[in-house]
């Protein structure tokens, strides 16, 4: 009885910290991390997409000391810079009038790209992780942020204003199917530097993706999360025994003698291949696009298009290319590029 008494007590004395405990590689721990300042506050975590593969994120991010955890498709956690540290990972950003959000948040980067599902194992480490940082820095489901919610840009060319929409980082995170998901109740209802008019909106359709209803994960995630299989205490659980009743005790199930019974596989409709972008201005042309302009010096992709300069329904052409406007690069929108839109 004293070796049990005194076990309970040992486990009871390491639970507190094994709950602040997030389980993750230092493989990539950033050699930048004694040179980063502590953080005086944590007050988001900022959700961020790769857009690139894992190892080279991975060396990026280490190198650089751009984030605090990197989350891999395989779901594999790893540390990059400690989480009371300041990570370099939101750049020009602006939150509720405060400017740096780095100097109060905390950064996860994921392998995938902002508009991609991502694997059900990384989802789950996601979520995991964030779970636990929630309950470490005390965080609402709505202080759970996308890297789009804080970005900002400057003044230039395209924008003669500071504008929201520099980035569609991390964009899926703000969708309800993902939050969902991630278990995340409660997302930013709108934005409140806009509403202020400290910025102005330079992206209307990732400004709906933020704070409107549009979803496009909604179908990759229709089906329920598989259960919880592991977790932090996964080696403290235990087989729950048979649960007696007060009228007789229970019983293990007898073992089944007789074969299942096998019904039909059911057979779904296949569904309608995704329609391929116009390769080409004959094709454009042909689904109804006409051309509105041509850039120049004097001439912006904004003026032309206006706030769809970057929507997916507007095509930049140049060389016989057809680029999307959700894929166009500001840095490369050039001279002699035509914007074609629907009619």
């Amino acid at each position: 009885m004293v070796w049990r008494l005194l076990a309970a007590i040992t486990v009871s004395a390491f639970l507190p910290t094994l709950a602040f405990a997030i389980e993750a590689s230092n493989r990539y721990r950033s050699p930048r991390n004694p040179e980063r300042r502590i953080r005086s506050s944590t007050e988001l975590i900022v959700l961020h997409t790769t857009e690139a593969a894992e190892r080279g994120s991975l060396v990026k991010l280490c190198d650089r000391g751009e984030a605090h955890y990197c989350v891999t498709e395989a779901g594999t956690v790893y540390r990059i810079v400690d989480r009371d540290r300041e990570a370099f990972h939101a750049g020009r950003s602006m939150w509720n009038g405060k400017e740096d959000v780095d100097k109060f948040s905390i950064g996860i980067e994921c392998v995938g790209h902002h508009d991609k599902a991502m694997p059900e194992a990384q989802i789950a480490a996601i979520k995991t992780l964030v779970k636990e940082l929630q309950s470490m820095y005390r965080l609402s489901d709505d202080k759970v942020v996308c890297h789009s919610h804080v970005a900002y840009g400057a003044p230039n060319k395209w924008h003669k204003n500071k504008h929201r929409g520099r980035k569609r980082c991390g964009m899926l995170f703000a969708m309800p199917s993902v939050r969902a998901r991630l278990g995340l109740a409660k997302r930013p209802t709108s934005d409140a530097d806009v509403r202020a008019k400290r910025l102005v909106v330079g992206d209307d359709y990732l400004r709906k993706v933020l704070y409107g209803n549009i979803d496009t994960m909604r179908s990759a995630y229709a089906k329920p999360a598989p259960a919880d299989t592991g977790g932090l205490f996964s080696w403290f659980k235990r087989k729950t025994p048979p649960v007696a009743t007060d009228s007789a005790p229970a019983k293990a199930a007898p073992a089944r003698t007789t074969p299942a019974k096998t019904t039909p596989a059911k057979t779904t409709p296949a569904k309608a291949p995704p329609v391929k972008p116009p390769a080409s201005v004959k094709e454009l042309a042909a689904r109804g696009y006409v051309m509105k302009g041509t850039v120049s010096k004097n001439t912006t992709a904004s003026k032309i298009a206006g706030a769809k300069w970057n929507s997916p329904d507007t095509y930049y052409t140049i060389r016989n290319k057809v680029i999307p406007g959700s894929r166009i690069d500001p840095a490369h929108i050039e001279n002699g590029m035509c914007i074609w839109m629907k009619k």
